[in-house]
């Protein structure tokens, strides 16, 4: 069958039909695609063309084959699909006898300057962009690795005012070379179905007015690679309308501050704990925690309206999150926050559902290394720890409980895209969060600062730390002052935050020389039963310096639905923000 196959394939040679561009002086016919997706790290390539008879045929090939075998199993696809198309009827049969088998077409393939392409060839190589590939009489433009959507989705929950931020996740293409085309529902009439009717937008977010309040909303995304390449557009509709906002929220006043990304010589950094969902969505939150939040404004959907909005406002270089759920990391913050143009890493805690994320602008920072632990596992199985860990071990009870706990410890060093001298090492955590839990804390944070030790001085000597967080301290905590002062004493109070029992003495030190950005708000985390300071971004004062601290919101403003979060704050925390500068 192969020689059969290889002889009608060849039979082409010499043939005015061979041309590329078709023969005896007649115009060549519009050409269909052949679609071809070649990736080096796999075995195999695929093939997708539609035969002439309408039928669409889906290859793999191996990447090492010669070209002589695909073209072969091409020309055996298109004899089956013309054997099927060209079936006679009974009567057909009886008056004009027996079918014979179904002719076996020619099959070529000529490369994008019309030279054949030897059949010895390896697939890999013949397949190129601007190829012409012959089955028959019909043509093929081979397109190599087009650009191609992946997935295209719109939030659930689409409110006026608040942007609205597609996930787009795209092969052979970038969403910031894609084109995006915004369609609003026209209501129907008179039993009509509706009609849909392009906005003026044309860009990848796009905020509804509220004006479209009631209507839903399509998007058509064309792919694009950044060299005037484009795949096919896909379009996808919201699945719910536009429903009215909350109106004033507590973080507008603050975007005035923030209307534009600091120059190149200046840092904006965030710190924000934004109330992971897992913990938002109990019956315990809704009854006990936040029994004054509107249910609706404890949804996710609707809080991540608030949280893009409110992120985006920030013009950020830096953010470092907490209690991110993974599903909002991937789903939602990820395609804003990218939109927006902020790289996200993301770090998990040990059996939870949520954990950390770093956010950085990507024109003005490079990715250098991570180098995330989790403070119990660190604790245990680094070496650095190893003294910590000894004083430890005389206090079981202590051990115990710090080794229970999931907390981990993002770093990231990132270094200025414009002037690369210039590296950072950017530390995000949340510490353990009981009240009578300050002597965990304190052991967490000696791991920490441990750990930065190793990154910031050994790894990557003298550069500038920036360690956010929700510690879960207030300012007359062991923490706070640990991490202040450079140093706690083994009489301090906290080591018996949870009474004698559990008392945990040991002495600890740090070098590095550090401030809290935003110095010592009133609080940073207001809830019904309680409000304090627990938030910080601590900068390494000997490098860096406070350019601009932005304001929190008023206090009028947090309690105007009695505390948070509200229909107008998605946390119960406050996101502290400010503009740092190199000394």
């Amino acid at each position: 069958m192969w020689r059969r196959l290889r002889s009608a394939l060849r039979s082409l040679r010499g043939s005015p039909a061979a041309s590329p561009h078709g023969g005896g002086g007649r115009p060549p016919a519009a050409m269909e695609r052949a679609v071809v997706r070649c990736v080096p790290s796999e075995p195999k390539l695929s093939l997708q063309f539609v035969l002439p008879d309408g039928s669409a045929r889906h290859m793999q090939r191996d990447q090492a084959e010669p070209l002589g075998r695909a073209l072969a199993r091409i020309a055996t696809n298109a004899a089956k699909g013309h054997g099927k198309a060209g079936k006679k009827s009974k009567k057909a049969r009886a008056e004009g006898g027996a079918e014979g088998e179904a002719a076996v077409p020619a099959v070529r393939l000529f490369s994008r300057d019309g030279a054949a392409v030897a059949e010895e060839v390896p697939n890999a190589a013949a397949w190129q962009d601007g190829a012409v590939l012959h089955i028959g009489d019909a043509r093929y433009r081979v397109e190599r690795n087009p650009p191609a959507l992946t997935e295209l989705s719109l939030p659930r929950s689409l409110l006026a005012g608040f942007p609205v931020c597609p996930k787009v996740s795209a092969e052979f293409a970038a969403p910031q070379h894609c084109r995006f085309r915004w369609f609003r529902e026209q209501r129907p009439a008179g039993g009509v179905d509706a009609a849909w009717v392009e906005t003026a937008a044309a860009e990848r977010v796009f905020t509804p007015s509220n004006a479209l309040v009631g209507l839903r909303l399509k998007l058509r995304c064309t792919p694009g690679d950044g060299e005037q390449r484009y795949g096919p557009a896909r379009e996808v509709e919201s699945s719910c309308p536009v429903e009215a906002g909350p109106g004033a929220c507590t973080f507008d006043a603050r975007h005035l501050y923030t209307q534009k990304v600091c120059g190149h010589g200046s840092v904006r950094a965030v710190s924000y704990n934004i109330l992971a969902d897992t913990y938002a969505q109990t019956e315990f939150s809704r009854t006990v925690l936040y029994p004054y939040c509107a249910p609706y404004a404890l949804e996710i959907d609707y809080r991540q309206n608030l949280l893009k909005k409110e992120l985006a406002g920030y013009s950020a270089d830096l953010i470092c999150l907490q209690e991110v759920d993974k599903s909002v990391f991937v789903d939602s913050l990820t395609p804003a926050l990218d939109a927006f143009g902020l790289e996200g890493l993301f770090r998990i805690k040990e059996k939870q559902h949520e954990g950390l994320a770093t956010f950085y602008r990507r024109d003005k920072f490079s990715l250098l290394s991570q180098h995330d632990i989790a403070f119990g596992e660190a604790l245990l199985s680094e070496p650095l720890h190893k003294e910590l860990c000894e004083q430890l071990a005389k206090y079981p009870l202590v051990q115990e409980k710090v080794l229970q706990r999931s907390s981990v410890l993002q770093v990231s060093v990132l270094q200025s895209t414009s002037d690369p001298s210039r590296k950072l090492c950017v530390a995000n955590t949340h510490l353990y969060w009981h009240p009578k839990g300050g002597n965990i804390r304190l052991i967490q944070i000696a791991v920490a600062m441990s750990h930065l030790k190793h990154v910031a001085c050994d790894l990557y000597p003298s550069i500038p730390v920036i360690f956010c967080g929700d510690f879960n301290s207030t300012p007359s905590s062991g923490t706070y002052h640990f991490i202040s002062s450079g140093g706690i004493a083994e009489d301090h109070e906290d080591w018996i935050s949870n009474g004698e029992e559990e008392r945990c003495s040991m002495s600890l030190s740090h070098p590095f020389k550090l401030l809290s950005a935003c110095g010592e708000p009133a609080y940073t985390n207001y809830v019904g039963g309680f409000h304090g300071c627990l938030d910080y971004i601590f900068i390494d004062r000997n490098a860096l310096e406070v350019e601009q601290v932005i304001p929190l919101p008023s206090h009028e403003e947090i309690t105007t639905h009695q505390a948070l979060p509200s229909v107008s704050h998605p946390s119960d925390h406050i996101a502290l923000i400010c503009d740092l500068k190199w000394k």
